[in-house]
């Protein structure tokens, strides 16, 4: 039986403003169930550079994980990256900044963990093919879009409205998934399924329709990359249980943390602009916000370089 001694329980949500690299190298491995990632999308220039012959390269042991496969036609990782840099500079920029930290992401999962990458048309496919090899394809799960119908549309050429999420999961055999956890969409014929089913609804497709925030919504806080929180609330509610802890490494306005306290889940969010960390910590007040000492301030303990704001 629990003894209450008078001191407040631990808030559901943390909140760490600081590099999200150095951040989460202090982290415990197998600490989350689920990990989130939405980068900022990738705005590089194009740059020259020359390219290697074709043959197979090998990955540095130092961002190699033990359980790496050959990706794309075989190749190691090394070389498949290299040959994306073939058709995109820009992408080889982009990733060697997003790498190390979805390699950090990864570690932070547990046996049943998912991890959750957020982008845009101009990113996904290349970002497909790297991931394939970095984790293997046997653990790509799903490619989510998210399509939304809201904003100007182009008249010379089909309007882009929708982004893509890329879901790995850490063990194929021995992930989580609660399909009866996730919310139910309208049945899209619902005369074709009869009035038990309609009344039910069906549960998402890989497909979510689902609105933007909109700007006279009752969550929107007025950030600017802010994304809606029934995205996060299928995808927190599918891959996690009640209890578990989210990692959101790229947390700007706060949706993953505010969701996961709604639904009985632990968080932590990481973001290096004080104006997000401003904007969370209206959002959750009950968070606790630690701030990641720069790293040439740390001393090498091998304990948590966080500190109390």
């Amino acid at each position: 039986m629990s003894v209450d001694d008078g001191r407040e329980p631990p808030p559901s949500v943390e909140i760490i403003e600081g590099d999200n690299l150095a951040a989460m190298a202090s982290m415990p491995t197998g600490a989350f169930t689920l990990a989130y990632l939405d980068p900022p999308f990738n705005t590089g220039r194009m740059r020259e550079r020359t390219v290697a012959g074709d043959d197979a390269g090998t990955t540095p042991a130092s961002v190699r994980p033990r359980d790496m496969q050959r990706g794309f036609h075989g190749r190691d990782y090394a070389r498949v990256r290299e040959l994306l840099g073939v058709y995109d500079d820009r992408f080889e920029d982009y990733w060697g900044f997003l790498e190390p930290r979805l390699l950090e992401a990864w570690r932070l999962l547990g046996a049943e963990g998912t991890l959750y990458l957020h982008l845009d048309y101009r990113e996904a496919h290349y970002a497909k093919v790297a991931l394939d090899a970095l984790f293997g394809r046997e653990r790509f799960l799903n490619e989510i879009i998210w399509a939304y119908d809201y904003g100007a549309k182009s008249r010379r050429r089909w309007p882009t409205k929708h982004e893509t999420i890329l879901v790995y999961v850490k063990e194929p055999r021995g992930y989580l998934f609660d399909a009866d956890a996730v919310d139910r969409e309208p049945y899209m014929a619902p005369g074709l399924v009869g009035a038990e089913k309609a009344a039910r609804g069906k549960l998402p497709t890989d497909v979510w329709w689902h609105t933007i925030v909109p700007t006279s919504g009752r969550e929107r806080t007025g950030y600017p990359t802010q994304k809606p929180e029934g995205i996060l609330r299928r995808m927190i509610a599918a891959s996690t249980r009640p209890g578990d802890a989210v990692l959101d490494p790229f947390a700007g306005s706060g949706t993953t943390g505010a969701v996961a306290a709604q639904l009985g889940r632990r968080a932590v969010l990481i973001d290096a602009n004080p104006g997000a960390i401003e904007v969370m910590g209206r959002r959750m007040p009950a968070a606790r916000v630690s701030r990641q000492a720069p790293p040439d301030a740390v001393p090498d303990t091998g304990t948590s370089a966080a500190v109390e704001a």
